[in-house]
């Protein structure tokens, strides 16, 4: 049943928390233990936002069914692995999103004596004054957490991120809008992906992916001769190498772009919609390896082959300068709204 009004939603309900809230907590035990978090929930949509890693969405369900993915390491707090080299392997949680940035993305390297960790640093960077909410704006009740992030070192880069995350009740949907500020006194390279990964049960050999690509290209020898099954997902397979793709994406006239992860057989979809002004690349990360199970959909403003690649080239955000990309994940429920939006999809790109 939808009730469109607060007074009769009230009616119901003694206290909305029933079906909308947003609780800190904290983990209790093994390396997540201590990590700092926020317990959201919005009717069916249940998710976790970390506090201590970059209010990244660390766990995302719909009605009980995850459609996030979790690596092997688990979750994980502050100081259990560091981001130097390939040890990021052993810190990266996956999760239904994490930030890769914001002086390099991709690949760790050294350039002139300088360290850039395998998808940078600010995924792990703790949120300061956080904040969060839930309150009723009119006959709408919003759910809402913010918090600001900063990348900074003496005598280098000073780069702030402040971030929100913003749900509604009723809707199925969340919204995460992003400002990025360079407050050091020198244009600063700045490297963004936004790393959203979709996992098990929601990902399975059902699932379909619905890409606007106009050319898809192989990052390397891997991911050679799978490019025409990059909308499809397959059955796990022992020891299969990863494979990543990067996509040309079509947008509308107003540079607005979206794609859509859909499993017909649960009759449950994802649809992530971005503008493509600040985040003009995409990739796809695609793993069928047994236990490393995983599609990642990764809007960006850099390719993922890393900031070594890019040299001098690299993108590079003037001093107090400052960009803003809003993200919303909006969940299909059901045949007709799959139907309905890979219908818009399909005319529109």
């Amino acid at each position: 049943m939808q009730i469109s009004n607060k007074k009769d939603l009230m009616k119901y309900s003694g206290s909305l928390q029933q079906a909308a809230y947003v609780r800190p907590i904290i983990y209790a035990e093994g390396r997540s233990k201590n990590l700092k978090a926020y317990d959201v929930k919005n009717g069916k949509i249940s998710m976790r936002v970390l506090a201590d890693k970059c209010l990244d969405v660390s766990e995302f369900s719909y009605a009980g069914v995850n459609m996030s993915f979790l690596s092997k390491p688990g979750l994980q707090g502050l100081g259990h692995y560091d981001t130097n080299g390939l040890e990021a392997q052993r810190s990266i949680m996956g999760g239904l999103f994490f930030t890769a940035g914001l002086e390099n993305i991709g690949a760790p390297c050294n350039i002139d004596g300088a360290d850039y960790p395998m998808h940078g640093r600010i995924r792990t960077t703790p949120a300061e004054h956080l904040s969060s909410d839930a309150f009723w704006d009119g006959d709408k009740y919003h759910v809402k957490i913010s918090g600001e992030m900063r990348e900074a070192a003496l005598f280098g880069e000073n780069l702030v991120l402040r971030r929100s995350i913003e749900t509604i009740y009723g809707e199925k949907s969340f919204t995460l809008t992003d400002e990025f500020e360079n407050e050091a006194f020198r244009d600063e390279p700045l490297m963004l992906l936004y790393h959203i990964n979709m996992g098990w049960p929601f990902l399975d050999e059902n699932t379909k992916f619905y890409i606007p690509t106009s050319k898809v290209t192989a990052r390397d020898d891997n991911a050679k001769g799978h490019e025409d099954r990059y909308n499809l997902m397959e059955a796990p397979k022992d020891n299969e190498p990863e494979y990543v793709f990067i996509h040309e994406l079509k947008s509308d006239s107003n540079n607005d772009t979206e794609v859509l992860a859909v499993n017909p057989e649960l009759k449950l979809g994802l649809k992530i919609s971005w503008n493509k002004n600040f985040l003009p690349h995409f990739m796809q990360w695609k793993s069928i390896a047994s236990g490393d199970y995983v599609v990642g959909l990764e809007p960006a403003n850099s390719l993922v082959h890393g900031r070594k690649w890019y040299g001098d080239k690299v993108y590079k955000i003037a001093p107090f300068a400052k960009e803003k990309n809003i993200l919303k994940f909006t969940v299909l429920d059901g045949d007709e709204e799959i139907k309905a939006a890979v219908k818009i999809f399909e005319t529109r790109y």
